[in-house]
C-alpha cells in the first residue's frame, strides 16, 4: 500500500476575514486507499493520519475579479505515486479547461488564466487525471473536483427603470402609499452584506419618504395641489446595508398631485353692471359673468342659476359649458316704461362637490347682476299678434270687413297711419282706412277660386315714418249656395235588347263647388216633360246617387238605337239650387250573362249565317291537323334503320379481346380459347343484312370438329370454308383470325416488331398469301412510282 500526501489550498477570504484550511472532503466515486493522507492544521501544524483515497482534492475556492498582474494561484494536484522524476503527466478537463484554467502537467499546480465574474459563472466543474508517461496508462482513476468563485461587492444595486412617474391625490394623510420601487444587487445574497440594499431619499424631503416594503409614501399631509402640483424625487439604494464603502444607485421618481374638489368657486367681484335696450328680442344675450375655481377637471364644473326675486321672470341665465361662464339672457319682453332697472342675485355652484370636504363650507358664491332698461324710439305695436277675418262671399264691394289697430308705446297719442302691403294683394281686392285700420272690398269675392287670402297691414308713426310694424290678416271666405250640382262625370252606358223589367244599368253620382256647412245632399227626379218615360225609371238611393232601371221587356236595336234620359238635380241648401243632366243609353247585343257584344245595327246581318263560336272551332280544328301532319313527317324522317347485326353471338364480325399478357406468342394458357376449340358454341351461319342477295344460297352446316383439333387446323379449315363460301361477307369486311405461330405464313401479325417506315418494308409477299391479299398486294407489292 502506498501513501498519498495534500497539499491543501491555503486562499484569502477578502475584507477582515483570516486564512483558513480548506477541509477536504471525500468524494463518493474516488478510489479507496488505506493510504494516509497528511493535512497541515492552523493551530499546532501537527501531522493528522488517516485512510483517504489516492485523489487528495474536492473542493477550491478562487475570488473573483482578480487584478494582479500574474496568473492566479487556485491549488495544486499531487498523488503518492508521483517520485518527483516526472514520470507522471497531470491531465485537467472539464469546465474552462485550457482556457481559465491551466495545469502544469509535471507539477499539477492550477493557475486561473483570466480574471473571473461570479455574476457570470460562480462554480466550474473540472476532472483530473495522472498518466504514466512510459505506459501511457492510468496511475489513478479519473476523479470530479469543484472550483467556487468567491464574491466581492463589485455590482452596485441597479433600479429596474431608470425614471418613474407617479401620482397622488393632493390633501392624502401621512402615509399614503404613492408608488412601489425596487433595486436589485447581482452579488451574492448569501454571502457577506454585498446585496443587502437600503434605501433613501436625497431629494424630495420632507414631502416624502421611502420605505422598503411599501416604497414612496407621503411625509406631510394636506399637500395642495393649488400651491405645487410637481415633485421630483431621488431615491437612493446603497448596497452593505448602508455602511461606509458601500456601492448605490438611484433612481428619479416624479410625482404629480392630482387634483380633488376642496375649493368653492368664488367670483371676483361683487356686483356686475349691464345696459340692454328695451327693444331687444327674446333670448338676447346681455352679458357673461365667471366664477373661478382653482380646482380643475369636472372639480372646477359649475352651474349658475338666478335666485328668486326681483327680475327671476323676465331673465335668465345659461352656462357655457366650455368657459364655465354664465350667460344673462332676456325672458320676457323689456319695457322702459314699466321698469328701468333691475336687481338680479346669480349664484355659481360647483356640479360634483366632494363629501370629504363639505366641512369646509358651502361649495358656492353669489354675486349681484344690475341690468339697466334704456328708452328707444319703438315702431307702433298692434293689439294682437295676427288677425283672422271672416266674410261671406257675396259681401258688396266696398263692405267693410273688419279693422286692426296699433299704437306707439313711447307715446299712445301720437297718430298711426295704416296701409296694405300690395306685395301681398297683388290683385287690390281689400283696402284700408289708413286712420282707423278698418278693411274693406275692393272687388267682388269667390270662395271657389280663392277660398283664403293673407295679406299685411303695416303701421307707421306719422311723426317718425322710420318706425313701422307689419301684422298678418288673414281672411276666410264664407260659402253661400251659388253653384248647382252636376254630374261628377259624363255618362254613357248600355242596355241589353234581351233586358227585363227592373234591370239596373247605371248609377250615377254628382258633384256640388259649393261647401254647406251641414254638409251635402242631392234630390234627383226626371224631368217634369218624361215623368212617364215608358222606358226607364230613375231611383234615388238616398245616399247622393241616384240608379238607372229598365222598365219594359226587351229593347229593339231596329227602332232606337240609343235613348237620351233628362235627370233633375238639385240640393238641399238655401238658395235651393238645380241643374239638369242627360244620361247616354245605347241598346246593344248582349250574351245570357249579359255582356256586351255588338251596339250596332250591321251586326244583325251575321245573324243568318256561322255564329263566331262555329268558326273559331272550325279554324282549331283544322290548325291541329296541321300540326300532326307536320309531326308525323318528322318522325318519318329521323327513324333509324335495323342495325345489321342484332345478335352478339355472330361470330363472323365479332372481335373477340383478351385483356390480359401471356407468356409469349405460343403460350396457350393465359387466356381462354374454348370458344375457338369448340365451334359447336357458334349459331349457324347467317346470311347478310346489310344487302339484299340476288340469290338465296342453301345454308351450310358446318362439318362438326373434334373437340382436341388443333387451333391452327382449325383456322386453315375455317379460312378454306370462307373462301369456297359464296355467302361469305365481301372483301370490304373484316374477318379477324386470333392466331399467331412460328409456322405461319405472315409470321406475326403483331405491330410491336413493326418497322416505323413504310419505306423500309418489302410488300411483295402479299402475293403469296392467297385471293384475300391481293387487293393488299395490288396496293403495296407495285413499284415505287405506283406506290407515290
Amino acid at each position: 500500500m502506498r501513501t498519498y500526501h495534500c497539499i491543501p489550498l491555503l486562499i484569502w477570504t477578502y475584507m477582515f476575514h483570516t486564512v483558513d484550511t480548506i477541509l477536504l472532503q471525500e468524494k463518493p466515486n474516488s478510489y479507496l486507499s488505506s493510504k494516509k493522507i497528511v493535512g497541515l492544521t492552523k493551530d499546532d501544524g501537527k501531522m493528522l493520519r488517516r485512510t483517504k483515497r489516492g485523489w487528495m482534492w474536492n473542493q477550491f475556492f478562487l475570488l473573483e475579479e482578480y487584478t494582479g498582474t500574474d496568473t492566479q494561484y487556485v491549488g495544486k494536484l499531487h498523488t503518492d505515486q508521483d517520485k518527483g522524476d516526472g514520470n507522471l503527466k497531470y491531465i485537467l478537463t472539464g469546465d474552462g479547461a485550457g482556457s481559465l484554467f491551466v495545469i502544469d502537467e509535471n507539477t499539477g499546480d492550477i493557475h486561473a488564466a483570466k480574471k473571473l465574474d461570479r455574476e457570470e459563472k460562480s462554480l466550474y466543474i473540472l476532472r483530473a487525471k495522472a498518466i504514466d508517461r512510459k505506459t501511457g496508462r492510468q496511475v489513478e482513476p479519473e476523479s470530479e473536483f469543484i472550483i467556487k468563485i468567491h464574491d466581492i461587492n463589485d455590482n452596485e444595486p441597479k433600479f429596474t427603470k431608470d425614471l418613474y412617474t407617479a401620482s397622488v391625490p393632493e390633501m392624502s394623510g401621512v402615509g399614503t402609499s404613492v408608488i412601489q420601487v425596487t433595486a436589485t444587487d447581482a452579488d451574492d445574497v448569501n454571502y457577506g452584506n454585498s446585496a443587502k440594499v437600503v434605501y433613501s431619499i436625497l431629494q424630495g424631503q420632507p414631502y416624502f419618504s421611502v420605505d422598503p416594503e411599501s416604497g414612496v409614501k407621503t411625509a406631510l399631509p394636506d399637500m395642495s395641489r393649488e400651491n405645487r402640483e410637481q415633485y421630483q424625487v431621488v431615491i437612493q439604494a446603497k448596497d452593505m446595508g448602508g455602511q461606509m464603502g458601500g456601492l448605490s444607485g438611484t433612481t428619479t421618481v416624479n410625482i404629480t398631485l392630482t387634483d380633488v374638489n376642496n375649493n368653492p368657486p368664488r367670483f371676483p367681484q361683487s356686483t356686475y353692471q349691464f345696459n340692454s335696450p328695451e327693444s331687444v328680442p327674446l333670448g338676447t344675450h346681455l352679458g357673461r359673468i365667471k366664477a373661478n375655481d382653482p380646482d380643475v377637471g369636472e372639480n372646477a364644473e359649475m352651474e349658475y342659476s338666478i335666485a328668486e326675486g326681483d327680475g327671476a321672470d323676465m331673465f335668465d341665465v345659461i352656462t357655457d359649458k366650455d368657459t364655465q361662464e354664465g350667460i344673462i339672457t332676456v325672458k320676457q319682453n323689456l319695457d322702459f316704461e314699466n321698469q328701468m332697472l333691475y336687481t338680479l342675485r346669480v349664484d355659481a355652484s360647483n356640479t360634483h362637490p366632494d363629501p370629504r370636504f363639505l366641512h369646509l363650507g358651502p361649495f358656492k358664491d353669489t354675486a349681484v347682476v344690475k341690468i339697466s332698461v334704456e328708452d328707444i324710439d319703438e315702431p307702433p305695436v298692434f293689439s294682437k299678434v295676427s288677425y283672422l277675418i271672416e266674410v261671406d262671399e257675396d259681401v258688396k264691394e266696398g263692405s267693410i270687413i273688419g279693422q286692426v289697430t296699433a299704437y306707439d308705446p313711447d307715446a299712445r297719442n301720437n297718430l298711426i297711419k295704416y296701409s296694405v302691403d300690395r306685395h301681398t294683394d297683388m290683385d287690390r281686392i281689400f283696402g284700408i282706412h289708413s286712420e282707423n285700420g278698418s278693411i274693406f272690398t275692393l272687388k267682388a269675392l269667390d270662395r271657389e277660386s280663392s277660398p283664403w287670402h293673407n295679406i299685411t297691414v303695416t303701421a307707421t308713426e306719422i311723426n317718425n315714418p322710420k318706425q313701422s310694424s307689419h301684422i298678418p290678416v288673414f281672411i276666410r271666405i264664407l260659402d253661400i249656395n251659388d253653384h248647382a250640382p252636376e254630374f261628377a262625370m259624363y255618362y254613357e252606358t248600355f242596355v241589353c235588347e234581351n233586358a227585363k223589367p227592373g234591370q239596373l244599368i247605371q248609377t250615377v253620382s254628382v258633384m256640388d263647388k259649393d261647401d254647406p256647412p251641414r254638409g251635402h245632399k242631392f234630390y234627383f227626379e226626371p224631368v217634369p216633360e218624361f215623368t212617364l218615360n215608358p222606358n226607364f225609371t230613375i231611383v234615388d238611393n238616398k245616399d247622393n246617387t241616384a240608379g238607372i232601371m229598365t222598365r219594359k221587356d226587351g229593347y229593339s236595336r231596329n227602332k232606337m238605337s240609343t235613348y237620351l234620359l233628362p235627370i233633375l238635380i238639385f240640393d238641399n241648401d238655401y238658395p235651393i239650387q238645380s241643374s239638369t243632366g242627360t244620361l247616354t243609353i245605347r241598346v246593344c247585343a248582349c250574351d245570357n250573362q249579359g255582356n256586351m257584344q255588338s251596339c250596332t245595327a250591321e251586326a244583325l246581318v251575321l245573324s243568318a249565317g256561322l255564329s263566331t263560336g262555329a268558326l273559331v272551332a272550325i279554324l282549331l280544328c283544322v290548325l291541329i291537323l296541321l300540326i300532326l301532319v307536320v309531326l308525323f313527317a318528322a318522325l318519318k324522317r329521323q327513324r333509324k334503320k335495323e342495325p345489321l347485326i342484332i345478335s352478339k353471338d355472330d361470330v363472323r364480325d365479332n372481335i373477340v379481346t383478351y385483356n390480359d399478357e401471356g407468356g409469349g406468342e405460343e403460350d396457350t394458357q393465359a387466356f381462354d380459347i374454348g370458344t375457338l376449340r369448340n365451334p359447336e358454341a357458334r349459331e349457324d351461319s347467317k346470311l347478310r343484312r346489310d344487302v339484299m342477295p340476288e340469290t338465296i344460297f342453301q345454308i351450310r352446316r358446318t362439318v362438326p370438329l373434334w373437340e382436341n383439333i388443333d387451333v391452327q387446323d382449325f383456322i386453315h379449315r375455317r379460312l378454306k370454308e370462307n373462301d369456297a363460301d359464296p355467302s361469305a361477307p365481301p372483301y370490304d369486311s373484316l374477318a379477324t383470325y386470333a392466331y399467331e405461330g412460328n409456322d405461319s405464313i405472315a409470321d406475326s401479325l403483331s405491330s410491336l416488331e413493326s418497322l416505323t417506315a413504310d419505306c423500309n418494308q418489302d410488300y411483295d409477299y402479299l402475293s403469296d398469301w392467297g385471293p384475300r391479299f391481293k387487293k393488299l398486294a395490288d396496293m403495296y407489292g407495285g413499284d415505287d412510282s405506283d406506290r407515290d
